[in-house]
């Protein structure tokens, strides 16, 4: 189910513009849903962005390709691994934890790619691969720990966090032939649409929980945009061009995003023991990414 077709040998210049542009947008996504949560309740965030993301792709002909009715189960397992629960997660993690903790610990999503491959997928890792591994959840270890010794609502929020990782561990890995067999859009426009009806009926509970204001509002229309349509769009063609594991990549840039705006925009305290894990997780995760 994983990286079936042949891979280019060495990136190019290209390949590695189209894997940097998924972690820029997605270093920032976890700075809009902190803003996006000072006006609207958590269980509304993920419908509103899914939202967002659902229309941007309608807007995209290449959307509506037809795919094989075999694939909607794939389809929808999709929708749930890729978005309507792990992207639940965040929101209500972000009520517990910071944003720039959330963006580290996200550097750690090729270590949960690389593993479920490895333990499901029946790919015998190399030994660098396992020392990245063991190094990167060291490294995870690192990051939640100062959270951690915060409080009991501070370990719930890194443990939703670690979780949506790990769907994200098994989305990848099912994204990967789906897209090289329809294409990035038609895949991500239904896995939306799917994801969009499970999520819905939970954020209507919280509406009258609603402080609205322009500000946060404007801020999950761009986390709809650019979090949930283009950069989704550019990690499905990647995986399907340069396989999960190395697509998975582009998240070493989400920490560094997520940490800058955190830290400088939102004042956030960053813990040093937090950057030392940050660094790393991301070594671990460059390590648990090479085939060889």
């Amino acid at each position: 189910m994983t990286e079936t077709t042949p891979l280019p040998a060495q990136p190019t210049a290209g390949d590695w513009t189209r894997l940097a542009l998924p972690g820029l947008i997605w270093g920032t996504s976890f700075y809009f849903i902190a803003e996006g949560l000072d006006a609207f309740p958590a269980i509304m965030i993920t419908p509103m962005r899914i939202g967002f993301g659902f229309v941007t792709l309608a807007c995209v002909p290449a959307s509506r390709t037809r795919v094989h009715r075999d694939a909607w189960r794939r389809i929808a397992l999709l929708a749930v691994l890729w978005m309507a629960v792990p992207l639940s997660m965040f929101p209500f993690a972000e009520e517990r934890v910071t944003s720039s903790v959330t963006g580290m610990l996200n550097g750690a999503t090729p270590l949960f790619v690389a593993t479920v491959t490895a333990l499901v997928f029946r790919a015998r890792p190399s030994r660098p691969q396992v020392v990245g591994l063991l190094v990167g959840f060291i490294g995870v270890i690192a990051i939640a720990i100062p959270t951690m010794t915060e409080g009991h609502s501070s370990v719930v929020g890194v443990a939703m966090i670690l979780f949506a990782l790990l769907c994200y561990g098994f989305a990848l890995n099912i994204a990967a032939p789906l897209q090289q067999q329809y294409g990035a859009l038609p895949v991500l426009w239904r896995t939306q649409a799917v994801a969009l009806a499970l999520t819905v009926p939970f954020g209507l509970t919280g509406v009258g929980d609603v402080h609205f204001a322009w500000r946060p509002l404007l801020m999950v229309v761009a986390l709809g945009v650019f979090g949930t349509a283009i950069a989704y769009v550019l990690a499905a063609t990647n995986a399907g061009r340069l396989g999960s594991t190395r697509a998975s990549l582009s998240i070493y840039l989400t920490p560094v995003v997520s940490l800058a705006l955190g830290a400088i925009v939102r004042n956030e305290v960053v813990h040093l023991l937090s950057v030392l894990g940050c660094v790393l997780a991301l070594v671990g995760a460059f390590l648990a990414g090479r085939k060889a």
